[in-house]
């Protein structure tokens, strides 16, 4: 097979082709043309992914868990996933504060610049402010009453309940455990046969990635470009230093965190690691959706990884939904950014509540819709920094949301490596798209 046809490389040659596309666009004025009749495609694609998750999930997880009969195993599963996402986090939080502490990348913006960009994107804000406080106002304990769905049907109605088709899942799985074993069979094998079709259209969709990643990455060019290319790259450079200072973090993380990660557990290499799960990082990069790419990471992971699907049809979508490593060292870099252009100094214990605020607003807000800035409104609250200051990054938050969602998918298949190995299902990585 030549390097151009495997699956990979064609999505990063559709990745580029979309931001020449873009670029050509915003230069000739096509950017209706693109919205219209490329954009579209792009939202198909992501749709088709989003389609799958939760019957896949569902399918998934129920087969797993009934194929267990020591329920201590799936509470000693469930306890290291957890333990293991907030100690990732907590560790992305301290990287990102390490890193924008030494950079100082918020001094370096211009004061024309901030004022311009906070009355520009003002109105972006409206309505996330009580978002945020909505969340800060609820229970300590409204995230597990929320997990706990009133109707099955309405929670795998959408892919921001993800908890709670785990959940339905984990508990139809140990309903199936304490019936019969002859009984039992009939739903085992419905499930499993569902999960194995839905396999099948993953492969399917697939093939289709090349194309509807070029439309998204040319729709993200034209919506961050608009009418004014000459104004974006000038807002590119203003920021030019926060934005290197969050993928310089998130970079950080993933080689030290995750390096540290299988040095623990396994006895897997970083480098084997990322080429196995290379097209579900750059469907994340593409699609800035955990949940859209699950399917896509859910087969690598098992598939390329070794990965029992026992241990992969739990860590993941827990993972996809509480697991948020490159957001929340986002939030980290962002939150001191916007004190450092605003003339604020934030304390050492100013920037200790960022790291509790953060690990706790990214299990808060995992089903809230446009999380990453809510969680960011959260946090500034908590340190005292104007909430209006997120103007100052809204013009390239949806590059940065592209790399921290990558970083997000990365942690979540290094987290199912690090479980499966402990709980010996880890077999042997391949690379089956060569």
């Amino acid at each position: 097979m030549k390097w151009y046809q495997k699956l990979h490389w064609k999505i990063i040659i559709g990745l580029i082709l979309g931001l020449v596309w873009g670029l050509i666009s915003s230069f000739l004025n096509w950017n209706q043309f693109t919205v219209d009749y490329i954009g579209p495609f792009g939202t198909i694609f992501v749709n088709l992914l989003k389609l799958i998750a939760v019957p896949l999930v569902l399918a998934s997880l129920i087969v797993g868990v009934s194929s267990l009969n020591d329920m201590t195993k799936l509470s000693r599963m469930g306890g290291k996933t957890i333990g293991i996402y907030l100690v990732t986090t907590v560790l992305a939080i301290t990287i990102g504060l390490t890193i924008v502490n030494v950079m100082q990348p918020g001094k370096t913006l211009p004061q024309e610049t901030r004022t311009s960009l906070m009355e520009s994107y003002s109105e972006n804000l409206e309505g996330r402010d009580e978002a945020a406080q909505e969340l800060i106002e609820r229970s300590p304990l409204q995230f597990f009453v929320d997990i706990v769905p009133v109707n099955a049907v309405d929670a795998a109605s959408d892919n921001s309940n993800m908890l709670q088709v785990v959940f339905i899942a984990i508990i139809l799985g140990i309903g199936i455990i304490n019936i019969p074993v002859q009984k039992g069979e009939v739903l085992i094998n419905f499930f499993d046969s569902l999960n194995d079709v839905i396999i099948k259209i993953v492969d399917l969709i697939m093939k289709t990635a090349p194309y509807g990643v070029f439309a998204l990455m040319a729709t993200v060019i034209v919506d961050l470009a608009g009418d004014d290319l000459t104004q974006a790259l000038v807002l590119l450079r203003a920021l030019g230093w926060y934005c290197i200072a969050v993928l310089i973090g998130l970079l950080l993380h993933v080689s030290i965190v995750y390096f540290s990660l299988f040095k623990l557990f396994s006895k897997m290499k970083l480098r084997s690691f990322l080429k196995a799960i290379r097209p579900a990082i750059l469907l994340g990069f593409s699609t800035s959706s955990s949940a859209a790419t699950l399917p896509v990471t859910m087969e690598r992971v098992e598939k390329n990884l070794g990965v029992d699907e026992e241990v992969s049809s739990f860590v993941l979508p827990v993972g996809a939904t509480i697991n948020m490593d490159g957001t929340s060292l986002y939030q980290a870099v962002a939150a001191v950014f916007i004190a450092q252009a605003l003339g604020l100094d934030l304390t050492i214990f100013q920037q200790l509540t960022i790291v509790l605020t953060a690990t706790l607003a990214s299990i808060g807000a995992a089903g809230v819709p446009g999380a990453g800035i809510i969680m960011l409104v959260i946090v500034l609250q908590a340190v005292q920094v104007p909430v209006e200051g997120i103007g100052l990054i809204l013009g390239v938050d949806r590059i940065l949301d592209m790399a921290r969602t990558a970083v997000n998918i990365t942690g979540d298949a290094a987290v199912s490596v690090a479980v499966a190995s402990s709980e010996g299902m880890l077999g042997d990585i391949h690379f089956d798209d060569e």
